[in-house]
């Protein structure tokens, strides 16, 4: 049975992969950092294991990594966003942005990595975001982050390709999740009338293309948008 790992699993998109993977017959594990309640609850619905771990924490992830079978599948979901101008962010905050959304994926990829290479075999699964491809107002350092997610996907694609390693990308619109709670009714009604399909998305439609990346063995370096045509 493949090994799933899933960082940011407790809630939102990370549950609703951490779910599908189980339904699909994977064995999952997943990182949480806070919400120890939600991830209990989610580790007693699925049977995967919930471990808590700080991805910004190099030694922690090579802790938590080490503690697990060699991982097959890994999806970097964990995140975090500022909203506001970017002179109202301080170092801190912009900081631990970069530090959680891009260091984060470095500290997981390489934890894991020894195993895939031995194995000459694996699927990395990295969450973007629109606002990556795009820029949003407001957010700069979030879309910042986002953009350094796509560069380092297609990067680690070329190399580790002919190591049998795949890495590719998604890149959600606006999804419905506890991260856009901030967004008014008003201004989640106007985001859905300029998608094309005039809606915002589910967390389960973007678990059904992570779960497609980690499927398609010919599909790599690739950023797939999940934005209802937003983009």
């Amino acid at each position: 049975m493949q090994q799933v790992l899933v960082t940011g699993g407790s809630r939102g998109i990370g549950a609703a992969a951490v779910r599908a993977f189980v339904r699909a017959g994977y064995a999952v594990s997943f990182f949480y950092e806070k919400n120890a309640e939600a991830a209990e609850a989610l580790a007693a619905e699925t049977g995967a294991a919930a471990i808590r771990c700080d991805v910004a924490d190099t030694q922690a992830v090579a802790r938590a990594v080490a503690s697990l079978p060699p991982v097959d599948v890994l999806v970097n979901n964990a995140g975090i966003s500022h909203v506001g101008l970017i002179s109202q962010i301080s170092p801190e905050e912009w900081d631990r942005l970069f530090a959680v959304n891009v260091k984060g994926i470095y500290n997981t990829v390489r934890a894991v990595l020894p195993a895939m290479l031995q194995r000459q075999a694996g699927a990395i699964v990295n969450l973007s975001s629109m606002w990556g491809q795009a820029g949003a107002s407001c957010e700069a350092a979030y879309s910042a982050t986002k953009g350094a997610v796509i560069a380092l996907t297609q990067a680690l694609a070329r190399e580790l390709g002919p190591s049998g390693i795949r890495v590719n990308a998604v890149s959600p619109g606006v999804i419905d999740t506890e991260m856009n709670a901030h967004l008014s009714p008003a201004d989640k009604a106007a985001l859905a009338a300029e998608t094309p399909l005039e809606r915002v998305g589910s967390p389960e439609e973007v678990a059904e293309a992570i779960l497609y990346l980690a499927r398609a063995q010919f599909v790599t370096g690739q950023n797939l948008p999940v934005n209802g045509g937003f983009l």
